[in-house]
């Protein structure tokens, strides 16, 4: 299937059923008087988050979300049925946006919001019916359902992102750590898409992390395709930098070891630029260094050069190889200790802020 991360939709709720004018009229009962019945309401549009979806597509190819309208209201003072709210089912991490403001967030499973509201029924002329009106001959049609224009932005559910150059090795340690099964290649932009995976440490403990499409320079910019995707990384807890500190041999380059620990510095630099360009909370993020390929003498000796550099700089390093399965069950031991951490920090942050709007506010001394 497609991957469509941002679609725009019109909402367009049911409108009202028209009240009638209608009249009573019985062989015994001549003044019968006025029994037009009201109209019912119509249907609003509803979103509604659902793990079953996973991409917006079904909105670039069908745009218009249309309710129900309600139906006329009859003779002998019989209401118009309300027309049936439509529901659309998006993904889990759907935002919704308006005038270019975010109007929702659908970040929860079964969380639920009113795009449009139907509009309210008309009144018949039974309603109108007074000591000093006995036969009112009008009645009022339904109201209009309302109409918006929305844009909506999928921002994937991870607690941690994978991200890295082309070719780090992102899919192939997501593969190995998780039943998700990215597509894997030796050529640029293999993953094309954000691939989700939920990864178990053990004690029924798990974590869902994410595979990021390969950053280029420039691409807060638009180059590549990583701009398409960095917001995917603005939901999550942690991000782990992968590093190859092979590249230059599998180009045919010069894979000295000065070479190597030159370029695998210069890359970081490289990430942490188009994080910081793209959103300056993504470099404030916790973030965990992974020097892929450990099976490889070079890069054993790269990450012993470079690590402690790494360290000095506030990072936390690791070696592993998603081939032999070295240093994996310590990435995700260590991953989901930090995202603990995260979480817990978010948590008292919200309730900082919580607290000091209360004593602002004159509720708390």
């Amino acid at each position: 299937m497609k991957f469509i991360d941002e679609a725009a939709v019109e909402a367009l709720a049911g409108p009202g059923g028209d009240g009638i004018v209608s009249w009573r009229r019985e062989k015994y009962l001549p003044n019968g008087g006025p029994d037009g019945g009201n109209g019912g309401d119509g249907g609003a549009v509803v979103l509604v988050a659902s793990s079953d979806e996973n991409t917006l597509l079904p909105y670039s190819y069908n745009p218009r979300l249309i309710a129900e309208p309600g139906k006329p209201g009859g003779a002998n003072l019989m209401a118009g049925a309300c027309g049936k709210d439509k529901i659309f089912p998006v993904p889990v991490g759907t935002q919704v946006f308006f005038d270019g403001k975010i109007v929702a967030d659908l970040n929860k499973e079964n969380s639920r919001w009113v795009a449009a509201r139907g509009g309210r029924g008309g009144r018949g002329n039974a309603s109108y019916k007074s000591p000093s009106c006995q036969a009112p001959d009008y009645a009022r049609p339904g109201q209009p359902g309302e109409g918006f224009r929305f844009r909506l932005v999928l921002k994937s559910m991870a607690d941690v992102g994978v991200v890295g150059l082309p070719n780090a090795g992102k899919s192939t340690l997501i593969s190995a750590i998780s039943a998700a099964t990215p597509k894997v290649a030796d050529y640029p932009f293999t993953t094309i898409k954000p691939s989700l995976g939920v990864v178990d440490v053990g004690d029924e403990q798990n974590f869902v992390i994410a595979d990021i499409p390969g950053l280029v320079p420039g691409a807060h910019q638009g180059r590549g395709l990583g701009i398409r995707f960095l917001k995917h990384l603005e939901r999550t807890a942690v991000l782990a930098h992968l590093v190859d500190a092979s590249s230059l041999q599998f180009q045919g380059g010069d894979s000295t070891l000065e070479a190597e620990v030159q370029r695998t510095r210069e890359e970081l630099v490289q990430i942490e630029n188009e994080l910081e360009q793209f959103s300056k909370d993504l470099c404030q993020k916790n973030r965990l260094i992974v020097f892929s390929k450990a099976d490889q003498t070079l890069v054993q000796e790269v990450y012993e050069k470079l690590a402690p550099e790494f360290e000095k700089q506030g990072f936390q390093c690791l070696l592993v190889s998603s081939v032999s399965g070295e240093g994996l069950k310590t990435f995700k031991e260590k991953i989901y200790e930090m995202i603990q951490h995260a979480r817990n920090n978010d948590s008292i942050k919200e309730t900082d802020i919580r607290q000091e709007a209360l004593v602002n506010s004159g509720v708390m001394a």
